[in-house]
């Protein structure tokens, strides 16, 4: 058995529950989970912005230590610290086997319909997997490729954050952007994953970083990691604020909010020739685009799921970065909480004046 934070019905708080794990499939692992970042996205799910089957249980950014694995994984093993990402890869479709592991819808990673389920109440009734992982719970049953061996020197608390806002916002900048260094980057949102955005262009060499959020707080959380330069978001002028900063625009705009706002403030941020990569989890029914000039203009609009990561390579790197030094999880995290303490936790993110929490696992 083992305790777990489950949603049972959008708009409703996470209940307490005890929950038990099937024992590993010949390619799966169970993981003791041992820390796990509160992601915007699992807020998507737990308000009902985005739809999900349940009772289900939230959580995906997250690291541990594998307990057991099955008769036929050969990528971690017993005693390993592990990474958990929720693109989980198949490994051998199109996405895949043409290096965009992280758009693979992952249908060969999950049970099949008519197998026992990973997760079951203490009923039987079956529990919903969310996002291959449902990492708000003292253990994980997952597929071998949804999780990837890292250092052990790495704080596991640190690590959990590279499971979605690093690996994403780094990636939007090292994969999606690709990023010459002396270019110029435009971050709007200054949240988990636009913090680690920021972090990434200073890594990258970028010539001008311009962190973009309404939350002084927040701001000056960017210029720790990296920024140059800040902009109120919610500033009448902030397009032009940008443009101005950057002397005609930026190379690369990035948006790590999910509203409509952010995402058109990123394509009006553009120079000639640039690119808007967004990253959030907008609303379903909310659309970007691009105008008759500025297709002229050469410029740009791409979506990054995941920041395009491949990571079983991207994870370890990042984690390498952090123990030489120069990737920054320590002031990403703003507080770490126990489980039973998630609600207040989702509660602060509504409020949006920090970055993350990070619940820890005794």
């Amino acid at each position: 058995m083992a305790k777990a934070a489950i949603l049972r019905a959008a708009g409703a708080p996470l209940e307490m529950a005890e929950v038990t794990l099937a024992q590993p499939g010949p390619h799966e692992v169970l993981i003791d989970t041992k820390a796990c970042g509160l992601c915007h996205s699992d807020l998507h799910f737990i308000e009902g912005t985005y739809p999900h089957a349940m009772p289900c249980i939230p959580g995906h950014e997250a690291a541990g230590v594998v307990r057991a694995v099955g008769s036929e994984v050969r990528m971690v093993q017993p005693g390993d610290h592990v990474v958990t990402c929720l693109s989980a890869f198949c490994g051998h479709c199109e996405f895949c086997v043409t290096g965009r592991m992280a758009l693979c819808l992952g249908g060969d990673t999950r049970r099949a319909r008519d197998a026992a389920p990973r997760i079951t109440a203490a009923d039987g009734t079956p529990i919903t997997q969310m996002l291959n992982l449902s990492a708000f719970c003292e253990q994980m049953l997952v597929h071998e490729h949804a999780c990837v061996a890292i250092d052990k020197s790495m704080p596991l608390d640190r690590a959990a954050l590279i499971g979605c806002a690093v690996t994403t916002g780094a990636g939007a900048v090292f994969n999606a952007a690709k990023l010459t260094p002396g270019e110029s980057v435009g971050v709007i949102g200054c949240g988990g994953v636009g913090l680690a955005a920021i972090n990434a262009a200073r890594i990258a060499g970028a010539g001008q970083v311009i962190a973009v959020d309404p939350v002084s707080e927040k701001r000056e959380l960017a210029q720790v990691l990296g920024a140059t330069h800040v902009v109120d978001a919610q500033a009448d002028d902030a397009a032009a604020q940008i443009i101005a900063l950057s002397q005609g625009g930026v190379d690369y705009a990035i948006e790590a909010v999910g509203r409509q706002a952010s995402a058109d403030l990123a394509v009006a941020s553009l120079r000639r020739g640039g690119t808007a990569i967004i990253l959030g989890m907008m609303p379903l029914d909310c659309k970007v685009g691009l105008s008759a000039m500025d297709l002229l203009s050469g410029k740009k609009l791409q979506g990054a799921f995941m920041g395009e990561n491949r990571f079983p390579v991207d994870l370890p790197r990042l984690v390498d970065f952090y123990l030489r030094g120069m990737l920054d999880l320590d002031t990403i995290i703003a507080e770490r909480i126990p489980l039973d303490a998630i609600n207040d936790g989702f509660d602060r993110m509504r409020a949006g004046h920090s970055a993350r929490s990070v619940v820890v696992f005794d």
